[in-house]
């Protein structure tokens, strides 16, 4: 990557989600970028003491998980697979850690849950 003095848009927005989770709003972020930039964001990250995971996420891009131990701890037993092949119990924990609505997290939950009967009656 050449060395224009300005940073790409995906570690400015690396930079807000670190600036974030440094004040409290977050206890795990994942962010998806290219993975060109993933050197960079481990530096930033390892600079500040920050622990992280990488997850591919199709062919150029990764997910970068970072925040809390206990939470990377958690969602490290799952996130091996593509998030599209998590079950409806480990999409819920993922959500509600990320942060999202709790409501919506049940109502994704139920969705998924009546799906995955649906199709293991069928």
């Amino acid at each position: 990557m050449e060395q224009t003095g300005v940073l790409p848009g995906e570690i400015r927005v690396l930079h807000n989600h670190i600036y974030e989770y440094k004040k409290g709003v977050r206890n795990l972020v994942l962010f998806t970028m290219n993975e060109r930039y993933l050197t960079l964001a481990r530096e930033r990250l390892e600079r500040q003491n920050i622990p992280y995971l990488v997850q591919r996420a199709g062919r150029n891009n990764i997910n970068l998980y970072f925040g809390q131990p206990e939470c990377l701890e958690t969602i490290s037993t799952f996130v091996g697979r593509p998030l599209n092949r998590l079950t409806p119990e480990e999409d819920f924990i993922l959500g509600a850690l990320l942060g999202y609505n709790i409501c919506e997290q049940c109502k994704r939950f139920c969705s998924k849950k009546k799906d995955t009967c649906e199709a293991e009656r069928a």
